[in-house]
């Protein structure tokens, strides 16, 4: 089992090809996330999925010590481990500023970049998210992380799904949840000009969406928005998702 700082991270393997893709989930979810995304990869792609520290079945750091080196660093283990040499990384939500911080870390290990409605831009304290880490613990912590969490169903989102993510998402630890976060907007991640093939893939009404951010950092960026959809829809659109990935992946040189 792959490990980092003396943590054992969660990781599966399936799928057999060249090359290798490997996907890392949002705040406060697991590898689960991608049900829908692993068979339809799994089938051209080695699929690599794992939890990130504190989340799922990977240890947690003592004293809630989470921050974006600590993930990169998580997924550069895991890679390790399934002795790829370069991989596609994709990243959901907070998973995007993870897999641009292992871009910025491992160059060499990195072919391509795909973000699913990644947070993008302005990720200092003042950011979108920034603040917010404290309010996940104490008092009142999990009703606000229930509220925060349930902003981001839309219409596409079905009672079922909505019960899932939310059991997934408010079963990680308090101090996961505030960590965490707080890791996101930190202001540690300082980008600008990654040249790498990108994918975007974002909700049509996304919160997360940074678009002239994207362009101005990214200059090989492939755009998309998928109308009627929300912050999960990998889970909400998946054939539409898939098409994106399986035809972008297509076109990469691992």
């Amino acid at each position: 089992m792959p490990t980092v700082d003396g943590l054992h991270i969660h990781s599966s393997q399936t799928g057999i090809g060249q090359k290798t893709v490997l996907l890392v989930h949002g705040w406060t979810c697991e590898e689960t996330i991608w049900s829908e995304q692993v068979p339809a990869l799994a089938a051209h792609y080695r699929v690599v999925t794992l939890d990130l520290p504190g989340h799922g079945r990977s240890d947690s750091p003592q004293g809630g010590q989470f921050s974006l080196d600590l993930f990169a660093r998580a997924v550069e283990a895991v890679r390790v481990e399934a002795q790829a040499d370069r991989v596609v990384l994709v990243g959901h939500s907070m998973g995007t500023p993870v897999i641009m911080r292992y871009a910025q870390l491992y160059p060499q290990h990195t072919a391509a970049l795909i973000f699913i409605d990644g947070l993008a831009g302005n990720l200092s304290p003042s950011g979108i998210g920034g603040g917010l880490g404290p309010r996940m613990a104490g008092p009142g912590g999990r009703e606000f992380r229930e509220s925060l969490i349930r902003s981001m169903f839309s219409a596409a989102t079905t009672p079922e799904l909505q019960s899932a993510i939310l059991n997934m998402m408010l079963s990680a630890p308090e101090a996961t949840a505030a960590g965490a976060m707080s890791a996101t907007f930190d202001g540690s991640l300082r980008v600008d000009t990654i040249d790498l093939p990108v994918l975007g893939i974002y909700a049509e009404r996304s919160v997360t969406a940074r678009r002239e951010y994207l362009e101005a950092h990214f200059p090989h960026l492939e755009y998309t928005a998928i109308a009627g959809s929300g912050h999960f829809l990998q889970l909400e659109k998946p054939e539409e998702c898939n098409r994106l990935l399986l035809a972008f992946l297509a076109k990469q040189q691992c």
